[in-house]
């Protein structure tokens, strides 16, 4: 059952990708009343569309979990975690090469990377 929901998460993680960018964010960026952060809609189109495909990121990452824990072995604990890591290590990549630094999550989902990573080494 664990795999079907993964599956299932997989899925919804493409479809909500690429139909939100097809039928949502292009027409949504089309129009000229979009709030003007820092200057222009510039930032504003940026965080939209981050903010978008982070969350099929983190969808992905609940994936691989419940695929873990389909498959459980004695380092489930440590795949977890590095789960968590990769998802937040790719969340803050994302993050600041789409704002350029101007979006401070980036600060925050590598923070949370690193602590999961050292639960792995020291847990």
């Amino acid at each position: 059952m664990l795999l079907i929901g993964a599956f299932l998460l997989l899925f919804i993680g493409f479809v909500h990708s690429y139909l939100g960018e097809k039928y949502i964010l292009i027409r949504l960026f089309k129009r000229d009343n979009l709030p003007k952060l820092l200057g222009s809609d510039w930032f504003t189109k940026r965080v939209l569309r981050f903010a978008w495909h982070l969350t099929t990121i983190a969808w992905w990452g609940f994936a691989a979990i419940l695929y873990f824990l389909s498959q459980p072995n004695e380092n489930i604990r440590a795949d977890i975690l590095l789960t968590i890591t990769v998802v937040f290590a790719i969340s803050g990549v994302v993050s600041l090469l789409f704002s350029r630094g101007k979006h401070l999550s980036w600060l925050f989902f590598f923070g949370i990377a690193s602590t999961s990573f050292f639960g792995v080494i020291y847990g």
